[in-house]
């Protein structure tokens, strides 16, 4: 199972992730939800405790379910779902059952990256067909029965991959759309304020992820730093 998932204790705070306010209004929720849930509990109401992030590739998804564990001081078992179907097919059920089984001894964060590798199992030839059956079967029951004091997380960037009987089963579905220009400006002065002013002059670019913003700056910044080194020779 080892190359199936790896552990982690992330050391990303909530406060450096940049959401969009519909996304950071449902986590806040979420918060105040888990810090009261013995109270809430006792009045018979439910304690959301599985969340799937759709949207845009790169903007903060797996920085996401890493803060909340962090938050929430919870280890993160990190699973990439393209690797568990990719093993031998026949084994995939068995595989995700192994999983869930590890997160019932210890109160964790299960967090399934690419979740839509198990509609794409659809795309294989029709042999397949009676598996990938077995298999969303299998995560349907698991996780009606997933323990209340874990946390399941699951992402994807293609969510009219992924099984409607699957996604209604998440009670929190949070959308991460490409942040705003406004937005943007003030993850760029955050990330520009670690350098010397002289290194960080740069045309900035909008309509865009977070991640490529942080590639545009690394790219921009390290330019303007090796042409001061070049001037320094002349």
């Amino acid at each position: 199972m080892s190359n199936l998932y790896f552990t982690d204790r992330s050391n990303v705070n909530l406060e450096e992730v940049v959401f969009n306010e519909a996304v950071s209004a449902q986590i806040s929720q979420f918060l105040k939800e888990y810090q009261f849930r013995d109270v809430l509990e006792k009045y018979d109401l439910p304690v959301v405790n599985k969340m799937l992030l759709y949207g845009k590739t790169g903007c903060g998804k797996t920085m996401t379910a890493k803060a909340i564990a962090k938050k929430l001081d919870k280890k993160i078992i990190i699973v990439n779902l393209a690797n568990i179907v990719s093993s031998k097919l026949g084994e995939t059920a068995k595989n995700i059952e192994g999983l869930f089984k590890e997160v019932n001894y210890e109160s964790a964060v299960l967090f399934f990256d690419e979740f839509d590798s198990l509609g794409q199992i659809r795309d294989y030839d029709n042999k397949d067909n009676s598996e990938m059956k077995r298999v969303v079967n299998a995560i349907l029951q698991l996780i009606d029965h997933f323990p209340k004091k874990s946390i399941l997380i699951a992402a994807t960037n293609q969510i009219q991959m992924i099984d409607e009987a699957l996604v209604r089963r998440f009670e929190l579905k949070l959308e991460f759309t490409l942040p705003s220009k406004a937005v943007l400006d003030s993850y760029y002065d955050r990330l520009l304020a670690k350098y010397p002013s002289e290194f960080t002059q740069l045309e900035r670019i909008y309509d865009v992820s977070f991640a490529e913003a942080k590639n545009h700056v690394f790219k921009e910044v390290k330019n303007n730093i090796i042409q001061a080194e070049i001037n320094k020779l002349h």
